[in-house]
Parts: C-alpha cells; structure tokens; sequence
C-alpha cells in the first residue's frame, strides 16, 4: 500500500462548514465573538489573508478557544500562509487531544506526507451528530447519493443475517427492507442512530467505533459498509474483522471513493479514496476467492461527480487447522 495526499484547494470543505456553523459556537467571550464573526465576512468575500490577521488578533483575547485556532488554520492555508496553518492546527491538537476538528488530517495535508491511517473518532462522531437531523434530505436531495442502492443492487438475493456497518440514518437499510432475515447496525454517532432507529427497520443498533471492533462471538451471512471507508483510510483492520465475523457462504459488500492504483489517498476534503489495486489485493489476501469491482457515480460534490468503486466480495477461503476443523483466516 502506498499512502498519497491530494491537492488542496483554497476554500474550506463542506466538513469545516459544518463545524464553523455548528461546533464553533461560542468563545465564551463576545468581544471575541463579534471579531471572529468579521473575520468570516472576509474570508466569505474571499479575503482569506485578511480574516486570518483579524483572527491572530482575536486569538490573543481567547488563547484557549481550540475552534478558533482551526479557523485560523483554515484561512491562513487558504491564503498560502502553509507555515502559519500548521501552527494552528498544532496548536488545536494541544487544546484538544481529542481532534474533534480534524487538525491532524489538515496537518497531514500541509506536510504532505500523510501519518494518519484514519479520521480521529471524535472528528467523525462530532461531525455527523450535527449532521444528522439533515443527513439524509442533504444526502439524497442536493448531493444525488445513491450508494445504499447501489449496493443493494450488486449483492442480489436474501441476505440472511446482516450487519450494516457504519449505518448512519439508515439509508442501506431501507434498500434492503425485506431481504433481511435479520438486520443490525452499528455507527459511531448516537445522532444518527436515533435517526436510524426512527425508521423501525433495524432489528438492533449499536454505538460502535468502527476502527476500533474486536472479535465476538456473533457471525453474519452479509456485511455491509455503504460510503464508510472513506473515513477509515486503511482497511486492514476492518477487514481481518469481517473476515473473522462472516459466516460460512457470507459475502461482504462495500463503496468508497475511487483511488489509483495501489494507493490510499487522503484527499483535500479530508475523506479517502482507495486505489483498485489496493483493494483487489486486500481482499485476496484476506481469502476472498471471488471479488468484483464495479465503478459508479456514487453522489454529487460542489457540482462534480464522486467516482467511487462498488467492491463485492465471496467465496472466503478457509484455513485448516491440525484437528481437521475449519479455521478462519485472519
């Protein structure tokens, strides 16, 4: 695997609106407040050297304020101040261990030279809990996603037991209502699990970090993971889990964003994007005897279409251990 970081551009992501509208609410000082609120103004009318002076000033009123120090971040690298980004989201990593924010990935951007295999749980699970309530109108409505269904569609059949990984609002399971024999879901988000749970489609829901599963007991004939790679990076681990948690005949089916070659790339909307050649020898590693990729518009991005990969996968070859008795590949 070769680890790759893509050009930035000079505005902010759709993620780092999120977090401006909604996590940075407050400095706990108005004064601060009312400049931060200019300094937006100026990078608004893309004067982004400008707002990122204003929020220096700002900042040594509030030095403490982590969210202020991102948004310093964000201007100063639109401006092509790179230095003066990097201590920013520097000094978000020191203010919150955590990275809600996502400084870390903004660093490994700069530097480009990536060192995270993976979004930090806490940027993930801070942003779609305030995404959830519009999750799924913003989803379907303005960014065209059709990614549930289109991997409804190349997993054919009853499923069986299935677990829907990383299920979010619960789009993949309204595209498979019907051909569950049961159907769970795991997500890290509690907002987006109410929104799931609204539906009364899932026979259970979890809150689970999905870089972090470890073995059970619990097996399932159908494993899916509809747009969720894109923030974990590198699929190793959550692969040796599928592999240990499909049951014999199981089939493990999944979407992310199209990559080269033997490539994970960090890209400047600080999601992945997996190579083909990558996930071919993944998953043949892993004992997948059949897999197929099918390329596909997965949704809509400030107007350009998302090229993403539907990868399916079946036929898991077994080990045998010294007794006779099937052992699973891990």
């Amino acid at each position: 695997m070769v680890w790759d970081v893509g050009s930035r551009r000079n505005y902010p992501t759709f993620e780092s609106c999120l977090w401006m509208s909604s996590v940075l609410s407050s400095s706990g000082d108005l004064s601060a407040d009312r400049r931060y609120q200019f300094a937006q103004s100026l990078a608004g009318a893309g004067d982004y050297a400008a707002a990122a002076d204003l929020m220096v000033e700002t900042l040594a009123r509030v030095p403490g304020w982590a969210a202020g120090w991102m948004a310093l971040g964000d201007w100063a690298e639109a401006a092509g101040r790179d230095e003066q980004a990097a201590g920013a989201f520097g000094r978000v990593l020191v203010l919150d261990a955590a990275d809600r924010f996502g400084a870390g990935l903004r660093l490994d951007l700069l530097r480009r030279v990536p060192v995270a295999e993976a979004m930090p749980a806490a940027f993930v699970e801070t942003l779609f809990d305030q995404y959830a309530p519009r999750f799924d109108t913003s989803l379907t409505e303005k960014l065209r996603y059709r990614g549930p269904d289109l991997l409804a569609a190349a997993v054919s059949g009853p499923l069986g037991r299935v677990l829907d990984l990383g299920c979010g609002t619960g789009l993949m399971g309204q595209a498979i209502a019907g051909r569950c024999e049961r159907l769970e879901g795991w997500d890290i988000s509690a907002g987006m699990l109410d929104q799931a749970r609204a539906k009364g489609l899932y026979d259970r829901l979890e809150k689970r970090d999905l870089a972090r599963l470890e073995h059970g007991a619990a097996r399932w004939d159908t494993i899916l993971a509809a747009d969720v790679f894109i923030y974990l990076g590198a699929l190793e681990r959550i692969t040796a889990w599928v592999v240990h948690a499909l049951a014999p005949g199981g089939r493990f089916a999944f979407t992310v964003e199209a990559g080269e070659g033997a490539d994970v790339t960090l890209q400047p909307s600080r999601r992945y994007a997996h190579g083909a050649d990558y996930l071919r020898m993944l998953m043949a590693d892993a004992g997948f005897g059949a897999v197929h990729l099918e390329t596909a518009i997965l949704r809509q991005d400030r107007g350009a279409p998302i090229m993403s990969y539907i990868v399916t996968c079946s036929g898991l070859r077994r080990a045998t251990d010294q007794t006779g008795e099937e052992a699973e590949l891990a």
